[in-house]
């Protein structure tokens, strides 16, 4: 009997992932959380790791998402060549990840052009021998899973409001986002500034505000009044409203 995969479940926070399609590379497989009659496939790609062994290193990054091991996030973050990132459309979604035993099994914990993963080393470990540095792997995307609701960081100026929309489930990535401020019946759409950064150049300083977000499988929410009035820059506000996974 062929030991376990041990998998390493993380969401995209740094860099991004593209749809791909599958080819000589691809590899499908039952899936044990899954019917019977359902497949899976994994593609192929490499792994390193970063940010030291406690994960204290994984801040910053290209969607903008901060110090995510303050956010308790620190051992399940991942990023994805630059190649993938797809200008910051892909912010937020989530993978399981697999060390390839075939082509590394001295590496491998039990359990070509290719896309390439930078993890907390915490996530990584559960996979791969730190001392080997690099490692294969196979990925699947999978639905995020979040706790509490979808939160919303506001930075910025009067006329450039940036605001940063942090713990969405279900795809996790971000299609479209709107504003509609408390003196006003009309939604105003907002522009992807970087990562998951959008941006309106209205003038909305202290007003309460609603958000409307589609995500990249389709789910719209309305996040009504999750701003009150009196706001300043640099505030988060968490609404009581969260996207159902994926199927």
């Amino acid at each position: 009997m062929a030991p376990a995969r041990v998998f390493a479940v993380i969401f995209l926070a740094l860099l991004g992932w593209a749809a791909l399609a599958v080819d000589a590379d691809g590899i499908t497989t039952s899936s044990s959380t899954s019917p019977p009659s359902t497949t899976v496939v994994w593609q192929r790609a490499h792994a390193t790791y970063y940010g030291g062994a406690d994960a204290s290193g994984t801040m910053g990054g290209a969607c903008g998402y901060g110090n995510l091991y303050a956010q308790g996030y620190g051992s399940r973050t991942a990023a994805l060549s630059t190649v993938l990132f797809n200008d910051g459309a892909s912010c937020g979604q989530c993978y399981k990840i697999a060390c390839d035993r075939k082509l590394e099994p001295t590496w491998c914990k039990p359990g070509v052009t290719r896309p390439h993963f930078d993890m907390a080393q915490p996530a990584w470990e559960k996979i791969g021998i730190a001392s080997r540095g690099i490692i294969p792997v196979i990925y699947q995307r999978v639905p995020c899973v979040r706790r509490g609701g979808v939160r919303f960081m506001i930075n910025g100026h009067d006329y450039f409001n940036l605001v940063l929309v942090t713990n969405v489930a279900g795809a996790g990535s971000i299609k479209s986002m709107d504003v509609k401020s408390s003196d006003s019946a009309d939604w105003m759409p907002m522009a992807r500034n970087w990562g998951a950064n959008w941006h309106s150049m209205a003038y909305l300083s202290g007003k309460m505000l609603s958000f409307r977000v589609i995500i990249t499988d389709g789910q719209t929410l309305v996040f009504t009044n999750v701003v009150p009035a009196g706001w300043t820059f640099g505030m988060t506000f968490a609404s009581n409203l969260q996207f159902k996974p994926s199927p």
